[in-house]
């Protein structure tokens, strides 16, 4: 299997390599500071050293552009967040989400006519939250929101616009606790019988066998995998930041070796894309619903992150405890994880069936069997 492996990985692709490179986006371009030391920083980038600017740079940069030409209250306020979020090393997608959110939230405060940030009182922050949930946004999503303002009005204080009083007895959304959606095993059967291309296989599987988010296995480069011991490190996971190591099988090794026979050497990236650093999100879901539909499953509600939920329910009905499936999963709080163990308990099921068949027979209960 060793010599098998090497044959079909290209030696020179590891040569002088290390699998976590620090200075993978190289240095980072000196920094024009705006000639108003009061005012956010900000960034000139010329086309020679754009390439250079790390991704989180970038990303900073659109967020604020986007809104240089619209004027909305707290805008000053919004740009000095976004850049202390910056300094905090927070990701793109944190910055992004922060970014939405508070613009949604100002605007609507402007529209309910604030003037200033000043101005802001718990009555916006009530009838915003109405607001959300009357467009009919998940509660989640609410939630998420309301955590977004939050922390924005906390850097206020911090910076003394605004009176701790609008932090004291804050608005708590109730959400609903929902079960995870785990795929049948006969529907998986089904569904594993139609992939057949070596690529969408080994990516499947690998999502079913390793229980990682899509998003960290599309971030996945060949270095990052440990073929000899089946292993995948994640140096940064997708949603936490917190780095682990996940295993992968017997037949989800097959199919990667099946497909490390087809792919080019050269790409950086496990599963890469057309014109593309790497497979896009987009591109990946596109894939499993075909697959979905044509296992004849394309009514039943099945996702790719029901991959994710298969693999630790199926690791807890075969035993697996449940702080081993924490670190597997990479979940920060047990909690999280014990949300599996309502779809695996096989005590309860056995102890219901077994009861209901004494019921069903009409047999009488001894004495002390009996709930008095």
């Amino acid at each position: 299997m060793e010599a098998e492996l090497l044959s079909v990985l290209n030696p020179s692709y590891f040569h002088g390599r290390y699998p976590f490179d620090p200075d993978r986006h190289g240095e980072v371009p000196s920094l024009s500071q705006h000639p108003d030391k009061n005012s956010p920083q900000q960034v000139s980038l010329n086309q020679s050293s754009i390439a250079q600017v790390p991704d989180r740079r970038l990303a900073l940069e659109r967020l604020l552009n986007k809104q240089a030409t619209v004027k909305f209250i707290g805008k000053d306020q919004f740009e000095a967040y976004m850049h202390h979020k910056y300094r905090r090393n927070c990701s793109i997608s944190t910055l992004r989400g922060a970014a939405a959110s508070l613009t949604h939230f100002l605007f609507f405060c402007q529209r309910a006519g604030k003037r200033d940030i000043e101005q802001l009182s718990r009555e916006e922050l009530e009838a915003f939250v109405e607001y959300e949930q009357d467009r009919g946004l998940k509660p989640a999503t609410v939630r998420t929101r309301l955590g977004a303002v939050y922390a924005f009005i906390r850097f206020l204080i911090e910076k003394k616009i605004l009176g701790y009083e609008l932090l004291e007895s804050k608005i708590r959304l109730k959400l609903p606790d929902i079960l995870p959606r785990a795929i049948d095993p006969e529907d998986l059967i089904r569904l594993l019988s139609v992939v057949h291309p070596p690529r969408d296989r080994a990516l499947i599987l690998l999502l079913l066998r390793t229980g990682m988010r899509i998003g960290e296995l599309l971030n996945t480069r060949v270095s990052d995998v440990d073929f000899r011991e089946q292993k995948v490190l994640i140096y940064q996971a997708e949603k936490t930041a917190v780095g682990r190591v996940v295993y992968y099988s017997d037949d989800a090794h097959e199919a990667l070796i099946d497909w490390l026979r087809l792919r080019p050497p050269f790409k950086e990236y496990l599963f890469y894309g057309q014109g593309r650093t790497r497979l896009c999100y987009e591109a990946a879901r596109a894939l499993f619903v075909k697959y979905i539909k044509a296992a004849g499953l394309e009514h039943s509600g099945y996702t790719l992150h029901c991959l994710r939920h298969t693999f630790a329910t199926e690791l807890l009905n075969a035993g697996m405890r449940l702080e081993c499936l924490q670190v597997l999963l990479g979940h920060t709080n047990l909690e999280v994880t014990r949300r599996y163990a309502r779809l695996s308990d096989k005590t309860r099921e056995t102890e219901y069936f077994a009861a209901m068949r004494r019921i069903e027979k009409g047999e009488p209960y001894a004495d002390d069997q009996r709930d008095h």
